[in-house]
């Protein structure tokens, strides 16, 4: 089960979110007396921008079009190359095409030489914060978003960026306040996406289901409400309730029958019922839609569960030799459990340097370090991605297992369980190994006395666990 701090989902909901920010709005001539003619496919995404909302994918790739053929004759309108900057970084996101982010690069600081930052042209520095999270630079995004907030505090469409910034750095608190701002100022489906995902990294989870059925509600386009069900499709899969997140993953994927997340979670729920066959089909389709780095990592785990180790490690090779952006964390998980633990180790450690503090940077670092052999080490950056509030099934299974391995047995009973009761279908891999672990452990009480440790396991010495080092002020 995917459970990325920041769902793509949710980024691609800030990311439109800018465009809102950056778009012109049509108003189309009228012809004679009669009524104006029906917007057309670029019209409609700038009005769904206007409106807060997520613009069909087709229609914002006629978008982007209608921006180029522009600028190709107006190349001094810093707003268009604001709009087009935005509206590439958008389709990158939804696509999983990392090639659309030199050209949202490209066209943004085209649209600061137009027009600078000291002349007030935000709707650019805002789509340099968006870009900057789609890569997973937080630190950026972060800078971006606090510069535009600074000059306008009231524009709504900066706070998903602050949000998504604040989460990826770790600074849980000030992505709540930030939270708290958005609500007052705008609302809508997008906001209450958000408000989803805050209730849901909060542990929340009937307010977080609460806030998505809002969202769906609220949606104005069929692109948006087909995201707002694959988030309620997610949000059902993480309860470990198949049955549920099947039937929304279905009602979104009637509306937009090749929606990428939503066929990737049919999948995750269809293996969750045993039918794998229905399974591996579904995701083939969704690899053949949007092949982001976590889907392949996923679909080849299911594979492997199978024994067709044959198509698990063609989806390991892809996942490998991929050009990816953003996913360190995916890497490093899949080189600590496919690949080089040391190599996702060094991996880990250095996203982990240079600012990456979300709760999903903090677990896959903890079990990269097990996996080399620091298990030690490893469960203080446990003990951070479980401790926050965060209902994550898979890394209360990691932080199970690194207690098993320091003989921590009361503990690693308990997070067993733990994980198991919050999702048994977390993981084709290691849900079984969750249960068969669990089954295996003995009964010995959960607080032995410390003296007794050395004697039940004298080659391992009982020496204090502390937590991983923290930078002043953090």
């Amino acid at each position: 089960m995917k459970t990325q701090n920041v769902s793509r989902s949710v980024l691609a909901a800030g990311v439109a979110a800018v465009l809102a920010a950056t778009a012109l709005l049509y108003v189309p001539e009228l012809v004679g007396q009669g009524p104006p003619p029906p917007p057309g496919p670029a019209e409609r995404a700038t009005i769904a921008a206007h409106a807060g909302a997520q613009a069909a994918l087709p229609d914002l790739v006629a978008l982007i079009a209608d921006r180029e053929k522009w600028l190709r004759t107006h190349p001094d309108d810093d707003a268009s190359w604001a709009e087009l900057g935005a509206a590439y970084t958008e389709r990158g996101t939804r696509l999983g095409d990392v090639r659309d982010y030199p050209r949202a690069e490209r066209a943004l600081r085209r649209s600061l030489t137009e027009r600078p930052a000291a002349r007030g042209n935000l709707g650019a520095q805002l789509g340099l914060g968006a870009l900057a999270g789609a890569r997973g630079d937080w630190k950026t995004a972060k800078e971006w978003g606090e510069r535009v907030r600074k000059a306008d505090p009231r524009r709504w469409t900066t706070y998903p960026v602050l949000i998504d910034a604040y989460n990826g750095l770790g600074d849980h608190k000030a992505a709540r306040k930030a939270m708290e701002t958005l609500e007052g100022l705008h609302a809508g489906a997008s906001v209450r996406t958000r408000a989803a995902q805050s209730y849901r990294d909060r542990g929340w989870r009937e307010d977080a289901d609460a806030a998505a059925l809002d969202a769906a509600a609220l949606a104005e386009t069929d692109a948006e409400k087909t995201a707002s069900l694959a988030r309620l499709g997610d949000l059902a899969g993480e309860r470990g309730e198949p049955e549920e997140a099947l039937a929304r993953y279905g009602a979104a994927l009637r509306l937009v029958p090749d929606h990428g997340p939503s066929l990737a979670g049919r999948a995750r729920a269809l293996a969750a019922l045993g039918r794998t066959d229905e399974a591996l089909r579904d995701w083939r389709a969704a690899l053949a839609r949007l092949p982001l780095p976590e889907y392949l990592l996923e679909a080849g785990e299911l594979h492997e569960s199978l024994g067709r180790d044959g198509d698990a490690k063609a989806l390991y090779t892809r996942l490998r030799t991929g050009t990816w952006t953003g996913a360190e964390t995916t890497l490093g998980l899949f080189e600590a459990d496919h690949g080089d633990p040391a190599a996702a180790a060094v991996r880990m450690r250095a996203e982990w340097a240079r600012g990456h503090r979300s709760l999903r940077a903090a677990d896959a670092l903890g079990w990269a370090l097990h996996r080399s052999g620091s298990t030690r080490e490893a469960l203080g950056y446990a003990r951070i991605a479980t401790d926050e509030g965060l209902r994550s099934a898979l890394f209360t299974y990691h932080r199970a297992e690194i207690e098993r391995a320091l003989d921590l047995t009361g503990p690693a009973r308990r997070h067993l369980a733990e994980a198991l009761r919050i999702n048994p279908y977390f993981s084709p891999l290691h849900a079984p190994r969750a249960s068969a672990a669990l089954a295996v452990l003995s009964d010995l009480p959960d607080d032995l006395p410390p003296e007794l440790r050395p004697a039940l396991h004298p080659t391992k010495p009982a020496t204090p666990l502390t937590p991983p080092p923290t930078e002043p002020g953090q």
